[in-house]
């Protein structure tokens, strides 16, 4: 996973949970917090590399924050989606569709990972990507998350579906209720985005709809929120003893 910005690369290093592969710097950084960077990295052994601005920007893929520094940390429940289908293959996903807030995902891979869910697909096109804004919202917790890699949602849905999994959507028009539909144990559910919901092309690959159950004339909740209500339903059905 790469770490761009100052702040965040430096909580990185100082974080003695996380693996730092390699510190790259900006050959035109300077400042306290810089060298406050090449220390840390020294104390625990990490290399540390220059490169032209240019560089950096192009490896952070985010040239208004990087600040002329990056770092890999290794993130080590991270791996391809198609992988964990391959092998040991997780029971409940979550497949995160359309999703472009940063704080929203951050939000939902804390919440999905202190609640057990064994894999979160996080596509690398149409949803906001793991950067430092996803792992402050996340509070850290996004570099321990048992994230699924692919291209895009349709990609990841149809693979799900090729194996094996039942898709759910949570959609607030949907008859059915979260808290009563048959849930089984092996399932993936479908998160949409902010806006819109579920993209048709993911839509097509839905197998059931449910809802969360709303009063007071409240339409919907953030998808954050809704993401924290379904994933302890699946801990009360699943594991109700912790």
């Amino acid at each position: 996973m790469t770490v761009f910005g100052r702040k965040p690369v430096l909580e990185a290093l100082t974080d003695d949970r996380l693996t730092v592969d390699k510190v790259i710097v900006a050959d035109t950084a300077r400042g306290p917090a810089v060298r406050d960077i090449v220390d840390a990295a020294q104390r625990r052994g990490v290399p540390v590399s220059r490169a032209t601005a240019h560089r950096v920007k192009v490896l952070a893929g985010n040239g208004k924050q990087d600040q002329g520094v990056l770092a890999d940390v290794v993130a080590p429940r991270m791996r391809r989606l198609s992988d964990a289908l391959a092998g040991r293959a997780p029971r409940r996903v979550l497949l995160l569709d359309g999703i472009t807030t940063p704080a929203n995902v951050g939000m939902i891979l804390r919440t999905a990972t202190a609640a057990g869910v064994h894999g979160i697909v996080v596509p690398r096109r149409g949803v906001a990507g793991i950067d430092p804004l996803v792992i402050k919202a996340s509070a850290g917790v996004a570099f321990q998350a048992p994230v699924l890699r692919c291209a895009t949602a349709a990609e990841a849905a149809g693979d799900l579906r090729a194996a094996g999994y039942p898709l759910y959507g949570l959609d607030a028009g949907a008859r059915q209720s979260l808290f009563t539909a048959d849930l089984p144990d092996r399932a993936a559910f479908v998160l949409g985005g902010e806006t819109s919901g579920v993209t048709a092309d993911v839509r097509r690959h839905v197998n059931r709809w449910v809802s969360i159950p709303m009063s007071a004339d409240v339409e919907s909740l953030n998808v954050a929120s809704a993401a924290a209500v379904l994933c302890f339903e699946l801990v009360r059905r699943f594991h109700p003893n912790g």
